[in-house]
């Protein structure tokens, strides 16, 4: 199993269950830079609690592990639950979003992307990448999420990103510092 073989399966469940949804995280940044290993996807969810349910029966038995007592406080909470394929240990992080100005940017500026497999994936959009790992590092995350940012950047062309986007919701976020560090490297002043 693979973390894209995993995502296609748990996508599907949370498809069938009709809970909207998106990618984010390393998947997401290794879809718009460098590939690199990672043992989990990051999915955003809008969820409730008769979802998590469904979500939770669908992940049964001896390959999966999905607790619906912590999938219902995710939802409840408007946090975090796994979903784990035991034989492989991959897992998909499933995180449940609150009902904040950023995350419905976040789900209205999704790119839909077409898969090796055919399938449409709804992915985080590039900036929406870069501003959580920018998060995630400012809470003392490791150097895989500054080489997740740089990747993408350069990947995608710093004149491609859309920084005032990015700078618009920066302090909410509370990585104005990270966006500014990142445009100057990235985009210096008298770069044409």
């Amino acid at each position: 199993m693979t973390p894209m073989e995993l995502l296609k399966i748990v996508g599907e469940v949370l498809d069938r269950v009709g809970c909207e949804r998106f990618t984010t995280g390393s998947v997401a940044s290794m879809i718009y830079g460098e590939p690199r290993y990672t043992n989990d996807v990051d999915v955003v969810v809008r969820m409730n609690e008769a979802q998590a349910r469904r979500v939770a029966e669908a992940f049964t038995g001896q390959d999966w592990y999905c607790s619906e007592d912590a999938a219902i406080g995710a939802v409840q909470h408007r946090s975090m639950f796994n979903i784990i394929h035991a034989p492989s240990g991959f897992k998909v992080d499933v995180m449940v979003a609150s009902m904040s100005p950023h995350n419905a940017s976040r789900f209205a500026r999704c790119r839909l992307l077409t898969m090796a497999d055919g399938r449409v994936e709804r992915i985080a959009s590039p900036e929406d990448v870069i501003l959580k790992k920018l998060q995630f590092f400012n809470e003392g995350g490791g150097l895989k999420h500054s080489r997740d940012i740089a990747s993408v950047v350069a990947m995608q062309g710093a004149h491609a990103i859309d920084w005032e986007y990015m700078q618009r919701w920066a302090e909410e976020l509370g990585v104005t510092e990270g966006v500014r560090a990142l445009k100057l490297e990235m985009l210096p002043p008298n770069a044409d």
